[in-house]
């Protein structure tokens, strides 16, 4: 913890200088009814490798395309997304962002040894009705998952501050709808879901998941029983899981869902090189002298 505390404390000697690099903060969409529009939101996610989704595409996707279909969630079988599992998002219509997110970024973790077990449907708030997801969880314990945890606190601290106000999809009903601690982290890094400091500790909220399929359609009782039935049809199907290793982290464009839909850069976690997926040229992060 002591370990965290430094990392975090060395991260916030940096936010006055990001902080000149956002746009000033606005709140003023949280607690109204309708969701904020939606412009640019970008990410630091973890991709995941191709073994991993070598095995989602052969024995997840097709029966749960199948599912899809039968309850008639059609635009969600169609929905482009970049399979990750996120550290942080933000929201800032700037189109820099990224680049200015590689300058905050804090040192990257090592490579992660993680296991991804366990599906299960979420709401963004429970009795939102939308959007909602069908997710892949991480095994919580181990080293890596650890690790995973500790830079969650850290690199919430460095973003946020470059966000320019909260992300659109924690705002209008599913804000609403929202514990006290989801409300609070929503006014005060832009997010619900993510770790910080609070009286000298760190938090657990973060919930590292991979995300199979985004809905924006109500999430009704018909909905729920069938997708909650056929989650435990995929416990069946991957029992032990799926063990593995997160050799990167990206900076990433997201849709008002969460789905990934670019990237722009690339972190190598053995060694922290970094590669500019847009111009295919090695480039720097903020933490590399």
């Amino acid at each position: 913890m002591n370990a965290i505390r430094r990392a975090v404390a060395g991260a916030c000697i940096g936010l006055a200088s990001t902080a000149v690099l956002a746009q000033s903060i606005d709140n003023g969409s949280i607690g109204k009814p309708e969701f904020r529009e939606h412009k640019h939101t970008y990410g630091l996610v973890y991709r995941l490798p191709k073994e991993v989704t070598d095995i989602l595409d052969a024995k997840i996707y097709p029966p749960l395309r199948k599912k899809l279909g039968e309850l008639g969630l059609h635009a969600e079988a169609r929905t482009f997304n970049l399979q990750h599992v996120t550290v942080v998002h933000i929201h800032n219509a700037d189109p820099s962002t990224p680049a200015k997110m590689l300058k905050a970024l804090p040192k990257v973790p090592p490579v992660l040894n993680l296991t991804l077990k366990d599906f299960y449907n979420t709401e963004a708030s429970k009795g939102a009705g939308a959007p909602w997801w069908f997710d892949l969880g991480v095994v919580k314990s181990g080293q890596g998952y650890t690790e995973m945890m500790s830079y969650n606190t850290v690199a919430t601290a460095t973003l946020t501050p470059l966000r320019d106000g909260p992300l659109p999809r924690c705002t209008g009903p599913v804000y609403a709808n929202m514990s006290d601690v989801a409300k609070e982290l929503t006014r005060t890094v832009g997010v619900s879901g993510v770790n910080v400091m609070k009286d000298g500790k760190e938090t657990a909220s973060h919930n590292p998941h991979n995300t199979l399929m985004y809905s924006m359609t109500k999430y009704d009782a018909r909905l729920q029983t069938a997708m909650k039935d056929f989650a435990a049809e995929m416990d069946k199907v991957l029992p032990a899981g799926i063990a593995t290793q997160f050799k990167d982290v990206s900076i990433v464009e997201i849709g008002f869902m969460g789905n990934v839909i670019r990237e722009f850069y690339r972190i190598n976690l053995a060694d922290g090189t970094v590669f500019d997926t847009t111009s295919g040229q090695p480039a720097k992060g903020g933490w590399q002298k």
